[in-house]
């Protein structure tokens, strides 16, 4: 089996428009979906969600503020998850959570240097 990358997407806005009700419901199923996954056997990190402030630091070691909200796409959090191919990692990733609000989760291999 080989490790893979979820990378967890979506637009800025769209969980301003969830009420706290709803944002509790809607943590609620990414609890249960990395619990399955653990369960599972397929998930190997859940990762975390990723807060708004960051740094980018170019080529000439210059660092300036970013990423900045205002692009079209976030990326708001990452899981490692286990998988014999990426159509099966694919096809683990359709159950995510983030798909109900509108995001993409986006599905890498890891090379397997570290």
């Amino acid at each position: 089996m080989a490790n893979f990358l979820f990378v967890y997407r979506g637009k800025n806005e769209d969980f301003t428009k969830f009420s706290p009700e709803e944002m509790q419901e809607h943590m609620q199923k990414w609890s249960a979906w990395i619990g399955e996954g653990f369960q599972k056997g397929w998930m190997v990190n859940a990762g975390d969600a990723l807060t708004q402030e960051g740094r980018v630091v170019n080529a000439k070691k210059v660092v300036t503020d970013g990423p900045f909200v205002e692009s079209k796409e976030i990326v708001g959090g990452y899981s490692i998850v286990k998988a014999d191919t990426i159509d099966a990692a694919a096809e683990l990733a359709k159950g995510c959570p983030a798909l109900l609000a509108g995001g993409t989760v986006e599905v890498r291999a890891l090379a397997g240097l570290a």
